[in-house]
């Protein structure tokens, strides 16, 4: 019944922008933490960013000022707002979900940062 759906990957120049979704169903979303997680060919998953759910945001040092992460409990969403984006950026970008022991995860986004 949970599901996650992540959207808005795609190819685009150094630089450039995109903004990331992930659509939650199946969980009582308002009181979840949410995250975005990459990982790129070769490298271990890292953790981009998070945000509690009472809106506290955090970010890798890797991405502070240019990834921000926002929650709309309203309509079971999370997104992750890429700017400047670099080509050591392009990776599977993945939702989670976290509450206690329980995690859930969605089946991640292709975003690939080239010239």
């Amino acid at each position: 019944q949970v599901q996650l759906v992540e959207s808005g990957g795609g190819l685009v120049q150094p630089g450039g922008s995109l903004r990331l979704s992930c659509a939650a169903s199946g969980i009582i979303f308002s009181i979840y933490h949410m995250g975005w997680y990459r990982q790129a060919p070769g490298k271990q998953r890292e953790l981009v960013a998070r945000i509690t759910n009472g809106g506290t945001a955090n970010y890798a040092d890797s991405v502070k000022g240019r990834f921000t992460i926002s929650r709309d409990d309203a309509k079971n969403l999370v997104y992750l707002q890429i700017n400047s984006l670099r080509p050591e950026d392009t990776a599977v970008y993945s939702c989670n979900a976290a509450l206690g022991a329980q995690s859930h995860w969605g089946q991640g986004t292709q975003v690939t940062v080239s010239s």
